[in-house]
């Protein structure tokens, strides 16, 4: 028997505007969850990513926030990551507004005073990154004390980051009689302590595998020079289409961006260095499909939640299993199949065994060898003119310099480069007559003085 939003007790108005965007059967995480969460009980529920978790806590949290008082949210969602935290907010704010809920994602890398100007006008739902929201606290600009139910979205990933202890300061200002729901794709080591110290009693929902499912994705080890990397990479691209290619450095994402633009990929960046609006801009055409691939740093992997990712590349290979789960899991996503390429260099290979030993698979080291790829439906998309790097303007200065022939030229007598003297542009060999000024211009020492005489005599 099919069960329906209707079924699991989510308000008509949202069931409708939920089948307006397309969404009409609920995913099984939503379906295990939301019925607890509903009745007010604290929740761990283990759930691979992109598995549903936003609606599964997302539509029982609208049904039950009541209005809040401005600068007194009262519902309250924790993300480790600014994308993910915008992601949660897109997704929750247009059904929240059938029950006229404001929704508002606070996060680092924006002005404060945007901020604190809307928590001002009243926000019921804040979706925010731990961090920043005790910056807010300590402002006074709001306060957690009506907070009556509090959701840690990928709790595992906060641990990671170190967030745990700010995440139990902020549980510690709010109510006390609050409902506590808790996502996260592991329930081990500090997320482990985090549910017995601040959860009551949980109900324990865990759905589908203990781990990101290697099986569902085709690996490949491919072994090159250096110099073969961006080439391969390339042509990966182009054979596969949507593609996640992860480098090591922000320097290395810059740098890579760039060349595959001048090889005629359209492509997008996305790095902790870049500032918010930047971030946003990226996400948002490649989301939308106005590039053929997104540019990352591991920081990124767990914010980026994309559908209709074919493939995953490890420009620089991740420092352990750990990471390479995260990486490759952006494609293969609710139950599709994806590609996962480790462009390898021969000293790699070592550490790369060992990752594949962590993961949990066995694949050869090859050549590279396009044919293995499986074929996908591709629609080539060129760099727009905003993607191809600027070259640097001309030093006006310089070239009116440059102009004006051997004045500007480095060499014997002209150490700096600047506008060479009388005495410089002698030959080599030749000497000064006694007296003369070195540096050209006005005589000095006898031959001026014997000249001022002849004046006055005259």
């Amino acid at each position: 028997m099919d069960v329906s939003f209707f079924d699991l007790g989510i308000d008509p108005a949202i069931v409708r505007a939920l089948a307006e965007q397309g969404i009409e059967e609920p995913f099984e995480v939503q379906r295990e969850a939301i019925p607890d969460i509903m009745l007010g009980n604290d929740i761990c529920c283990r759930a691979p990513t992109g598995s549903g978790k936003t609606l599964a806590f997302g539509l029982p949290l609208i049904s039950r926030t009541p209005r809040a008082d401005p600068e007194f949210p009262t519902s309250l969602i924790l993300s480790p990551t600014r994308e993910l935290a915008e992601q949660i907010c897109k997704v929750l704010t247009p059904l929240a507004a059938t029950f006229d809920l404001e929704v508002l994602a606070i996060y680092g890398g924006t002005p404060y005073g945007r901020q604190r100007k809307a928590l001002s006008r009243g926000v019921d739902i804040v979706v925010a990154c731990p961090g920043r929201l005790l910056d807010l606290i300590n402002h006074g600009a709001l306060s957690l004390e009506d907070v009556g139910a509090v959701v840690l979205d990928e709790a595992d990933r906060m641990a990671d980051m170190g967030f745990m202890e700010p995440v139990c300061e902020i549980l510690d200002l709010c109510a006390q009689n609050r409902q506590t729901i808790l996502f996260s794709a592991t329930l081990d080591d500090e997320v482990g302590d985090l549910v017995e110290n601040y959860l009551h009693k949980p109900a324990i929902v865990e759905v589908g595998p203990k781990e990101v499912s290697m099986d569902s994705m085709e690996h490949f080890f491919w072994v090159m020079k250096n110099s073969m990397k961006l080439g391969i990479a390339s042509e990966i691209i182009r054979k596969c289409g949507r593609t996640v290619v992860f480098c090591r450095t922000r320097r290395g994402v810059d740098r890579i961006g760039d060349e595959l633009v001048e090889d005629g990929i359209g492509v997008a960046i996305l790095h902790g260095g870049l500032d918010q609006k930047k971030r946003d801009r990226a996400m948002a055409k490649f989301a939308e499909g106005r590039c053929m691939a997104l540019i990352a740093t591991d920081v990124a992997a767990r914010g980026i939640d994309v559908e209709g990712i074919n493939c995953v590349i490890h420009y620089d290979p991740p420092e352990n299993g750990k990471a390479y789960k995260h990486r490759s899991g952006r494609t293969a996503r609710a139950g599709a199949k994806g590609t996962v390429v480790s462009l390898v260099q021969s000293p790699q290979k070592k550490a790369c065994s060992n990752i594949q030993k962590d993961v949990g698979i066995f694949v050869k080291f090859t050549p590279p060898d396009f044919n293995q790829l499986p074929k996908y439906d591709v629609e080539y998309i060129p760099p727009s003119r905003r993607d191809k790097p600027r070259k640097p303007k001309r030093d006006a200065r310089r070239a009116h310099f440059h102009r004006r022939g051997d004045r500007n030229q480095k060499g014997r007598g002209n150490p700096s480069g600047g506008r060479r003297s009388r005495n410089n542009s002698r030959q080599e060999g030749h000497k000064p007559k006694r007296g003369a000024n070195p540096r050209g211009g006005r005589p000095t020492g006898k031959r001026r003085h014997s000249r001022n005489k002849r004046r006055k005599q005259n």
